[in-house]
């Protein structure tokens, strides 16, 4: 057994004593954190490889273009940079990470035909063909790809309803498989299964639904309380009752009917009593990037991460590529700490995260791929 993997194990190990012991604590709340960095190799980003030796984030999404700097490179150039790339970001981690990327096929595609990854098909055209085998190949090609790139995680498929095709984020993106819930529901499933088959973890994306919307959360605060309907959760409740999803990733819209303060990422009552409560998901939820407007413009850091905590969110993504900051690891990390020292959040609620993202990392053995 690898020195690395052993120490995952121990870690794992860890007895819940009810208390964050503080030669832990470091690792505890690192897990909780996604980030997103600038560079096509670990030496061209000095401040990830920090991060991952020293505050252990439990995982890095990837990019191709930068957007606040409008340089259409970032993470990717090629698929022996960035095969490179990932097993060097993996080989920093004591404790293997979840590399994380956007592939969704067709107009959401971080893997670029230009560069030399296989040409993709979009959500909307799988779904309008609606035949399995089309829909289990597209996704075979898409986990093998990322398998060979050792990228373990898809922040993928999409769950949302085209119940508004002119959705500038969702359906004018051809990113929704149907407006119909049981074609989705059919057609994720088949994608995750594909995904999982050849160890890729699937999210599902973006509870508790995003398809009716008529602005986008990256840019402004998106109400969807006059527009969202029940039939938006019936993907998840079929795919959480089959046993079949690993994670989950939550939307910044706001529903004055599930809450009528907060946007379902910080929402206790959308994450905690909907997805956990009533729909009884107990796997690991991903909010969506607490960089985006919608969050950002309305909540300073240390708001926005405790209420994401308190609403039942496992791992605060920061994607980095809607504003750049290279502290945010940094400035986060402080931010649940001073949390926990100050008792607002409690070491046991830490934990709740903790053991559920070890325990999918234990069962997809990414230092594998």
């Amino acid at each position: 057994m690898s020195a690395a993997l052993l120490l995952f194990f121990c870690l794992f190990a860890l007895p819940c004593s009810g208390a964050v012991q503080p030669d832990s604590l470091t690792i505890k709340v690192g897990q909780m954190l996604m980030v997103g960095f600038r560079g096509l190799t670990v030496a061209d980003a000095p401040e990830i490889a920090a991060d991952i030796t020293e505050r252990r984030p439990g995982g890095v999404v990837l990019f191709e273009y930068d957007v606040p700097s409008r340089i259409p490179l970032r993470n990717i150039s090629t698929p022996g940079q960035l095969s490179r790339l990932t097993q060097e970001l993996q080989k920093l981690s004591a404790i293997p990470l979840f590399i994380a990327i956007d592939q969704e096929g067709g107009k959401v595609n971080r893997l670029k035909p230009a560069r030399g990854f296989p040409a993709s098909v979009s959500a909307q055209y799988l779904g309008q063909l609606n035949n399995p085998d089309s829909t289990r190949s597209a996704a075979l090609q898409t986990a093998r790809t990322l398998r060979e790139l050792h990228i373990g995680m898809n922040l993928a498929p999409v769950a949302d309803l085209n119940s508004n095709p002119d959705n500038p984020v969702i359906g004018k993106l051809e990113r929704s498989f149907s407006a119909d819930p049981s074609v989705v529901t059919a057609t994720i499933r088949l994608t995750c299964n594909a995904y999982r088959s050849e160890g890729i973890i699937p999210v599902l994306k973006h509870f508790p639904g995003h398809g009716s919307s008529t602005t986008d959360t990256h840019r402004d605060f998106t109400d969807i309380t006059s527009s969202w309907s029940e039939k938006e959760l019936e993907p998840y409740r079929a795919m959480i009752a089959s046993g079949s999803c690993d994670a989950i990733m939550t939307a910044h819209v706001f529903n004055g009917n599930l809450d009528p303060i907060y946007p379902a990422t910080l929402s206790k009552a959308t994450i905690d009593g909907l997805l956990r409560g009533k729909l009884g998901f107990n796997g690991v939820i991903i909010s969506d990037d607490l960089q985006m407007r919608a969050i950002a413009d309305h909540y300073g850091l240390e708001t926005a991460i405790r209420l994401a905590i308190e609403a039942g969110v496992d791992i605060l993504l920061f994607g980095n590529n809607t504003a750049y900051d290279p502290a945010i690891t940094k400035k986060a990390t402080e931010v649940i700490k001073s949390l926990l020292a100050r008792k607002i959040i409690s070491p046991e609620r830490i934990e709740q995260s903790y053991r559920r993202i070890m325990e999918l990392k234990k069962r997809y053995r990414l230092d594998s791929l």
